[in-house]
């Protein structure tokens, strides 16, 4: 048979399925499963290679549950409950350990970060108990002591074979209808108004009405043929197997030693020994290779050897026994090592679920997360630290991506320590300000991309970070403070170019925006509006301010990293008729904020206009001339005091700083960083989205009842919030402070007679008012009580519950 007409042939097979998921990994098994037990039968699995292949099939299978994120945790808890029953709802034999899980702390640090997890896993409502040395010997006996201090046990834990779940999911999924394909390698898909309709692999094609990508390693090359950016890759990974140890205990739990850098799991008389060392080398950097399916890399000894001498010192007895096997195999990776969930922006269509780094462990909770968020538009927890829209175009970048990834890999045991900043590939967005503020002594911090400076050491002190579990043994802690006192006193500027800024504009902006915002934004033009855009249920997703700079053009700021997942939203809920487009500016402004209470004193000397409070009020915008520039001043903040975000053309920026900073001399002016901004934002009452707003909670439940406008007409989640205003919420974000000066960050337990009754959202310093400062949400019943505590690093502290703000309830420095 010709080319030709081999070609032609295989055109002609043209096949039809409601839902492909590419992929026969563990995550794609399990979507199939969950789908599958929403009602959807029309359910395909295209799998090149055979089911398991690729990282499953070689993965260590530990199923740990605790994350630093209470929705993440959430989504693992419900893969062990999955687990525990699912060789009795299948019948197929799944060598699942519930024996639990034990992590050693031979220092000082690694105790405190144990100590922050086992308050997490308080507050998350997952079971964890502090051991003694002996303790944690007693439930591993083949372990060394030495150095060890202390561990913590999860005894919900355990370690699965990956293959035998991975089958067994199979098997559910066409017990109820799916079919899995196996074999057919995906090459291409036809797209048509932003969906993907056909599906083409190198045995024909498939017509369909929605793609989920479950490619694991292959993630983002197979993304990359829809032109979706699905930022996964693949480092290769070893862990040794022993022969059988003599006399080993049988229910012995897995064990992580990280401090040196090790993982243990029982393995057929033997155990496993793995771990993650520095300087990893990147899988197929160039791509991998067209038919690599079940296969091993070469084992490589030497690079595995400071591993091997760490673990002869906690588990002699290896030195005693053959090594089995040395297995090196790729694992994904993703840029920040988490998940890449969800609905891809670039499509109508198309879902990710690749980048699983523990997909043994996450697979069951995430299958499930994903059937709901292809069914229902949304899964039932919120699950931004996943969502695919977090990444940046840069994260898909070879160049980016491969290097992140080792350094990700070597510092997955190493501390992690609150205002860590990753190394590798940095420099990627810079300010047009980035190369003043360094010789200012900024020392830089990354989010989407963005140097953004943290804070500003003094002539004399080195500016580097030195971070600390407490904030008050940072070198950082006292320099911080000298900002934050700065802009509530004096004046300050602060680099705020990575703000995300679009513009909408056209005749239907005004309606579309009306529908989508809480808020009422048929405000004169020249008005600020800070407004929150929700969900059907009432859900808050996004949290932004809408500036009106003419009949049809407003201007919206966002988080750095918020803009792609803000823009997604609105653009998804606009008319397809060309009546309103969305610009993304954020490169063609620079933005300055100039606060404080003398910040009026130093805009005056400068700019060419009447900026008094009676010509320029709080929550509007102006066009105003700073020396020669044209700058967009809009009188609003985040920081509590007087002070005007000045947006200005990239290439004046430097013009605009050095006027405002020659004029600020004669009042104090200095520089501040994003580490001020969190303190004063905290005084203020002023809510972070992501942490303490998200999809879960109402704006009526955050206390932004203010900002929603239930007299303007409908608008999405106007009923869901009607209804809760008429019935009542269950649940108040509220302010605490605490009486002992304990480091809070969030995922703190809020305690009441001893019992756990809510988890914080956020937590700071509060300079001005000299206390720790946390949010946290409430069951209603309570939110008015008092007597409560705060538990962070194992410490407790009494907290005062507050009502509103903690500085200027009034507003009056602000409206000043």
């Amino acid at each position: 048979m010709t080319g030709a007409a081999a070609s032609g042939r295989q055109d002609a097979i043209q096949r039809h399925a409601e839902i492909i998921i590419i992929g026969g990994g563990i995550l794609g098994c399990s979507i199939a499963y969950h789908l599958t037990r929403l009602g959807k039968r029309d359910v395909v699995i295209l799998e090149k290679s055979g089911l398991t292949h690729g990282a499953t099939w070689h993965a260590a299978g530990l199923v740990g549950q605790l994350r630093t994120s209470r929705n993440t945790t959430r989504m693992l808890k419900y893969s062990v409950e999955l687990y525990d029953r699912l060789e009795a709802e299948t019948g197929q034999p799944l060598d699942w350990k519930k024996y639990g899980s034990l992590r050693l702390a031979c220092s000082a640090e690694r105790e405190m970060e144990n100590k922050r997890s086992l308050t997490m896993a308080k507050s998350f409502d997952l079971e964890m108990h502090w051991l003694s040395p002996k303790e944690a010997q007693e439930l591993f006996p083949i372990m060394s002591l030495d150095d060890v201090r202390s561990a913590v046990y999860i005894p919900s834990d355990g370690y699965i074979d990956p293959s035998s779940v991975c089958q067994a999911l199979a098997k559910g999924a066409k017990d109820r209808g799916a079919k899995i394909v196996i074999g057919e390698r995906v090459i291409d898909y036809t797209i048509t108004n932003r969906r993907v309709t056909e599906v083409h692999t190198d045995k024909g094609k498939w017509s369909c009405d929605l793609v989920v990508n479950a490619c694991g390693m292959w993630g983002h090359e197979v993304a990359k043929l829809a032109g979706v950016r699905a930022p996964s890759f693949a480092v290769e990974h070893q862990y040794l197997i022993t022969d059988p140890i003599p006399d080993i205990p049988v229910r012995m739990p897995t064990m992580r030693d990280p401090d040196h850098l090790v993982y243990y799991k029982p393995e057929v008389r033997g155990i496993v020994v793995g771990g993650y060392e520095d300087n990893t080398l990147a899988f197929a950097p160039n791509g991998i290779p067209r038919d690599f399916g079940q296969e091993l890399l070469k084992d490589n000894f030497e690079r595995f050897e400071p591993l091997a001498r760490y673990a002869t010192k906690r588990t002699p007895i290896i030195e005693t026994v053959g090594v089995r096997q040395l297995l090196n195999g790729p694992i994904p990776y993703s840029p920040d090592g988490d998940f890449v969930m969800g609905k891809a922006p670039e499509l109508n269509n198309y879902f990710v679920s690749t980048g699983f780094l523990y997909g043994i462990a996450a697979g069951g909770g995430a299958g499930r997360m994903m059937a709901e968020w292809i069914t229902e538009g949304s899964p039932s927890l919120n699950l931004w630290p996943l969502d695919v829209r977090r990444f940046s175009f840069h994260h898909s970048t070879r160049w980016f991506m491969y290097r992140r990834a080792v350094e990700l890999y070597g510092h997955h045991y190493k501390l992690h320590r609150p205002g860590d900043e990753h190394e590798t590939q940095r420099n990627i967005r810079r300010s047009p300000l980035f190369e003043t503020l360094k010789a200012r002594g900024a020392v830089f911090g990354s989010r989407a991309g963005w140097e953004r400076p943290n804070w500003f050491a003094p002539v004399g002190v080195e500016a580097v970070d030195k971070p600390a579990y407490d904030r008050r043994q940072t070198n950082w802690f006292e320099h911080v403070g000298a900002e934050h006192r700065a802009i509530r006193e004096n004046v300050a500027l602060i680099d705020q170019t990575s703000f995300a800024k679009f513009e909408i504009i056209g005749p239907g902006a005004v309606p579309a925006l009306q529908r989508l915002a809480v808020s009422d934004i048929a405000k004169p033009v020249g008005t600020a509006i800070y407004t929150q855009l929700c969900n059907e249920k009432g859900g808050i997703e996004c949290d932004l301010t809408f500036t009106r700079l003419g009949q049809d053009r407003f201007y919206f700021v966002t988080g750095s990293a918020f803009g792609g997942h803000d823009r997604q939203w609105i653009e998804s809920h606009l008319r397809n008729d060309g009546s309103v487009h969305i610009i993304d500016v954020t490169s063609a402004k620079a933005v300055i904020n100039l606060c404080g209470p003398k910040a009026r004193d130093v805009l005056s000397q400068v700019a060419e206009e009447d900026v008094s409070n009676a010509a320029f009020p709080y929550g509007t915008c102006r066009q105003i001339t700073i020396g020669a520039a044209p700058v967009l001043a809009i009188r609003i903040g985040y920081v509590g005091e007087l002070g005007w975000e000045l947006h200005i053309p990239t290439e004046y920026t430097g013009h605009v700083y050095e006027l405002l900073r020659a004029a600020g001399e004669a009042y104090g002016i200095r520089d501040a960083g994003y580490r001020a901004i969190d303190s004063l934002r905290m005084e203020k009452n002023y809510l972070y989205w992501s942490s303490d707003i998200t999809p879960d909670y109402t704006p009526l439940e955050a206390g932004l009842g203010f900002r929603v406008n239930f007299k303007k007409g409908d608008f999405i989640g106007r009923d869901a919030l009607l209804r809760q205003r008429e019935t009542g919420i269950r649940q108040k974000l509220c302010t605490f402070t605490l009486e002992h000066p304990l480091a809070v960050y969030g995922g703190e337990a809020i305690l009441k007679n001893g019992k756990v009754v809510g988890v914080t959202s956020s937590g700071n310093f509060g300079y001005t008012i000299g206390k720790s400062i946390a949010y946290g949400y409430l069951p209603v019943d309570l939110a008015q009580q008092t007597g409560f505590e705060i538990e962070a690093f194992g410490e407790v502290s009494a907290a005062t519950r507050h009502d509103g703000a903690l500085y200027d309830a009034k507003n009056e420095r602000l409206k000043a």
